[in-house]
């Protein structure tokens, strides 16, 4: 009798185990999510102080010369590294990875922390 009620025990504990993986499984793709979802709203949010800035500085008086080409250089710099995070998000969005542990692979459907944390580095 004994023997059954241990393997009965075992049984439930297997269960248990099968209930919190698939907890755990939700949990995983809630946080990628979020992540994601984060990620998005800070690119946003500095493509906006970006343009922002550029507009405040259309409206102040003309710097001089050499000010002025100055400050496009710079703006030019920052579109293009914009332009660069935008398109891996655009390849991640596609469905392919952007880190560096499995660059230019296909993600087939499933999030990657490594691509989301590299995204999350970039606006740091």
């Amino acid at each position: 009798m004994k023997d059954r009620n241990f393997l009965d025990t075992v049984m439930e504990f297997e269960q248990q185990l099968e209930s919190m993986q698939t907890q755990f499984e939700a949990l995983k793709k809630f946080v990628a999510l979020m992540m994601e979802e984060h990620q998005t709203l800070q690119m946003e949010n500095h493509y906006l102080r970006t343009r922002l800035e550029e507009v405040l500085s259309q409206q102040e008086t003309l710097p001089a010369l050499a000010t002025l080409n100055a400050a496009e250089e710079h703006k030019e710099e920052v579109i293009d590294v914009g332009e660069g995070y935008d398109n891996l998000a655009r390849l991640y969005h596609e469905g392919y990875h952007v880190c560096h542990v499995h660059f230019g692979t296909s993600r087939k459907g499933e999030d990657c922390l490594f691509c989301l944390s590299f995204f999350d580095k970039q606006n740091d």
